[in-house]
């Protein structure tokens, strides 16, 4: 294996692999998993007779990257490879694409939805595959994509229906599934690998080649105690009092501290407890509330100026929309207290003693005249933006040469970045135009980023998994992992916490891989009749949940204002995607708002307008409008923005799979027919 490449420590850890196994390599970040593969599915080529060779990956960038800096340069002249995301005009035609190649490289969604389509041109089975590599496969469990395409795999293994795929699963760490003992922690991985039907591996005899290569950070608790006084934090709180005194809480139901994640927990159940029973003064203020404490949640992490504007923001909004008093009282409460809440806001005297901190953490690594790369992790993605903002008018971190950037998701939204936009961002890091990246979770994992000087993490309360994650970015010799919290606070205790999971990881997995062959595999067969035994009992309940009320006796509300606007059965269901009204009468509830900017085009559909309550002054948000293969548009609803009225009562859920009542598939040619008389004339 010279001649390819792999260290010692790699060698080792793909024999088993190369044997056939179903094979699960353990590696830190950066640890060359990838690359261990690409040598697996070399070998699979070169051995295995029509040899069909599949890549899962679960972000979308991820495609490109494997593709292009792995599998490609080292295979491409050979054989036969693809890539296929949502992007990709491909995934029209995946089992063709399948049949054509010999490796592909793909989303897990993307398989999936190849497996569950029947048409010709579309479906793919398992068996049509002899190599399945998983990459950051911990993710291999509950209901993940990933977990659904195993499920499968174990179903027809524990049938004895052949051919199936060799597993390779790919993880620096499989966690401890959240349990905090030995026997529980072992309980997880044995449940990762019996959902993967794997063994797991990782290198004994050259661990020193391993820590040579993937060195450790020097980790730094990086600590500020609180702030003496908080007058900006203060006069939130006391707005909060007032909401709950107007809101009139229920008397059995007790609000935990503000300014915490419980506290949001809490006013979210408020808020649908408000709509189940009609309350809308019950709803709105625990919508109110929710707002603040966000702000108080921005206040003790970042600037009070981040806080005072993201409450600015959302007020500017629903100034011109009070729908009834409760609006009123609300918007009116915040106009009263905002020309106080900006002057506290900046005064730098109470200011955010972590962001001092965090500027002297950066000004440690990052001096003129020195090339340091850094990664600043921080929870959402408007808290990278507040950063950015920060970092960019910081006087001392420009004079010390920070060039820093956004690094997030992709998505359609406003504030995600498209897949070029992350790609165009890591190169100008990779070549040194940028040198801090201010990033969500998206940079903990898979991404191709090079060696960092210098990580930190930002008021993240996070699993082990992703702080492991994020460690291993600091790779570069002699670099630094810091942790800036304050003292005792929750980031801390969560730190502590997490490496203390880390060791009982690698503590199970050493229980894990001295087991005995015969108890492994009886342990691993339980589990997985277990496991399809379980799904099966929770496909019923859904199914019988689906079943609960006839799509026409289930009333669909806005959310906001309570006023009835549409039946269930008006409601299809398009391309196993979008939940649209085809009732022509839907427009009178409604009119239209901005037109709807996406960042990717699409074959079938492109996006029209908002869809907003006319209601009075309700101006709910209810989704957008679509316009389908030419047909008229169609509106898009988010269950999120309505309130469902049952036979048994009110109920608000999250998504549609969760509605109480079947929602039939979308028939174009009937929707023309019915709609669009003037085409059959």
């Amino acid at each position: 294996m010279a001649d390819f490449g792999l260290y010692a420590y790699q060698e080792e850890v793909v024999q088993r692999a190369l044997k056939g196994e179903n094979v699960i390599i353990w590696l830190p970040t950066g640890g060359g998993k990838t690359r261990a593969a690409v040598y697996v599915a070399k070998k699979h080529l070169e051995t295995t007779a029509n040899a069909k060779v599949m890549v899962l990956v679960n972000k979308v960038h991820l495609v490109d990257q494997h593709y292009n800096k792995e599998f490609e340069p080292i295979l491409g002249s050979r054989y036969q490879l693809a890539k296929v995301s949502g992007d990709s005009e491909e995934k029209d035609f995946f089992g063709k694409v399948v049949q054509s190649k010999d490796l592909i490289i793909c989303t897990a969604q993307i398989l999936y939805n190849a497996m569950i389509n029947k048409e010709e041109f579309k479906h793919v089975e398992l068996s049509d595959i002899t190599l399945l590599i998983i990459d950051e496969c911990h993710h291999t469990h509950k209901e993940s994509v990933y977990n659904k395409i195993m499920r499968c795999y174990v179903e027809k293994k524990l049938l004895r229906q052949k051919p199936l795929p060799q597993i390779l699963g790919l993880t620096a760490s499989p966690g401890t599934g959240g349990k905090s003992t030995l026997d529980c922690a072992v309980e997880h991985v044995l449940q990762i690998c019996a959902n993967l039907d794997s063994v797991i591996v990782s290198t004994k005899n050259y661990v020193p080649e391993l820590k040579k290569n993937v060195p450790k950070p020097m980790k730094t608790f990086d600590i500020v105690e609180k702030r003496g006084a908080d007058p900006f934090g203060d006069r939130l709180k006391w707005i909060m009092k007032q909401i709950h005194e107007y809101m009139d809480v229920p008397p059995d139901f007790k609000l935990r501290e503000c300014g915490t994640q419980e506290y949001e927990g809490d006013v979210m159940i408020l808020e649908q407890r408000g709509v189940r029973e009609n309350n809308r003064r019950l709803a709105q203020c625990a919508i109110h509330l929710r707002e603040y404490n966000d702000a108080l949640l921005i206040n003790d992490t970042l600037r009070m100026m981040d806080a005072f504007r993201s409450l600015e923001e959302f007020y500017s909004t629903k100034a011109a929309k009070a729908f009834d008093g409760t609006d009123i009282f609300l918007v009116g409460l915040f106009n009263e207290n905002q020309v106080e809440l900006k002057n506290l806001a900046t005064n730098v005297v109470y200011e955010n003693p972590k962001m001092a901190k965090l500027e002297s953490v950066l000004l440690n690594q990052f001096t003129p005249g020195v090339q340091s790369k850094g990664i600043l992790f921080s929870k959402t993605r408007k808290s990278t933006h507040c950063l950015y903002d920060w970092v960019t008018k910081n006087t001392a971190l420009q004079e010390a040469g920070v060039k820093a950037d956004i690094l997030t998701g992709a998505g359609n939204g406003n504030t995600h970045m498209t897949q070029n936009e992350q790609s165009n961002t890591i190169r100008r890091f990779r070549k040194g135009s940028l040198n801090l990246l201010i990033s969500t979770s998206v940079a903990e994992e898979g991404l191709d980023i090079p060696e960092c000087n210098l990580v930190v993490r930002y008021g993240l309360l996070t699993n082990e998994i992703a702080q492991q994650q994020a460690s291993g970015r600091a790779r570069a010799r002699d670099s630094q992992y810091s942790v800036v919290a304050q003292a005792g606070g929750p980031e801390l205790r969560r730190e502590h916490i997490n490496d203390f999971l880390e060791e009982l990881t690698q503590k199970a997995i050493a229980k894990v891989q001295s087991m005995r062959d015969a108890e492994f595999y009886r342990k691993r067969i339980e589990l997985q009749i277990e496991a399809v035994s379980s799904s099966k009992t929770s496909e019923d309940c859904k199914t019988e949940k689906k079943g609960l009320f006839a799509a026409s006796n289930v009333k669909i509300l806005c959310r906001s204002c309570f006023k009835a606007v549409a039946s269930g059965s008006d409601v299809k269901l398009l391309e196993n995607s979008h939940y649209v009204n085809i009732n022509p009468d839907f427009k009178e509830f409604y009119r239209q708002g901005e037109r709807v900017l996406l960042q990717k085009r699409f074959e079938d559909w492109e996006p029209g307008c908002t869809v907003i309550c006319n209601n009075g002054n309700c101006n709910k948000d209810w989704g957008f409008e679509m316009k389908y293969k030419e047909s008229n548009l169609l509106p898009n609803m988010a269950i999120k923005n309505f309130a469902l009225e049952t036979p048994v009562g009110r109920m608000t859920v999250k998504k549609w799979k969760d509605a109480p009542f079947m929602v039939e598939e979308f028939s174009f040619e009937e929707y023309c027919y019915n709609n669009m008389p003037d085409l059959f004339d």
